[in-house]
């Protein structure tokens, strides 16, 4: 029994050794703080969430290119018509067939005047188209009527009747035109001119 009790000893201060180590270090090993930790948790979150808020409502600084746009200014022009070269009704003066102009002529005296014409326009010339004094000294003259229509691009003699007048002197000149039946005028005016030496004629009196 004594001897057990001998062996038991040594056990019994190695373990008491042992335990005393063990304890030693548990004191040594700090406490930890479980709120402390807590703390600093919620507020590296808290962090975190501002970070990422901040950094979501920046706005971009990339910067926007400025686009400038002139308006062109609008010019407004007036185009003028331009002339019609082939309306529907159109004559062109070909020659003189009878007095040619400057012809010398007696007060009184009577003549016939003959142009040679064409018809140009686009449309034939209808009956009852009229060839009129348009201007100048009547000389007498009276209207001629078309009695037949005068086809597109046909040539035609138009003669007047006319008066050389009395009591003038120097050029006298008359002027004559084409008319539809409504009396509007076109194309080439038509003149005669003949020289009057009336001796009857009164003598301008110079000025002083």
């Amino acid at each position: 029994m004594k001897n057990k009790i001998l062996l038991l000893l040594p056990l019994l201060v190695v373990g008491t050794l042992l335990f005393s180590c063990g304890t030693n270090q548990t004191d040594q090993t700090p406490q930890v703080d479980v709120d402390a930790v807590r703390t600093e948790a919620v507020a590296t979150y808290a962090s975190s969430l501002t970070e990422t808020l901040v950094a979501a409502s920046t706005p971009s600084l990339s910067p926007t290119p400025l686009v400038v746009t002139e308006t062109a200014t609008a010019i407004t022009t007036t185009v003028e018509p331009s002339p019609t070269t082939n309306p529907c009704f159109n004559l062109l003066y070909l020659d003189d067939v009878t007095i040619e102009d400057g012809t010398q002529m007696k007060p009184g005296e009577v003549f016939t005047k003959t142009w040679l014409v064409q018809n140009i326009g686009g449309c034939a010339w209808r009956a009852g188209f009229t060839f009129r004094h348009f201007g100048g000294d009547l000389m007498r003259g009276n209207i001629v009527t078309l009695t037949e229509a005068i086809p597109t691009g046909a040539k035609r003699e138009i003669s007047v009747q006319l008066v050389a007048p009395s009591g003038q002197n120097g050029a006298i000149i008359s002027a004559w035109r084409m008319a539809d039946e409504n009396g509007n005028f076109f194309g080439d005016t038509l003149t005669v001119e003949i020289i009057v030496n009336d001796p009857n004629a009164p003598t301008a009196t110079p000025a002083p």
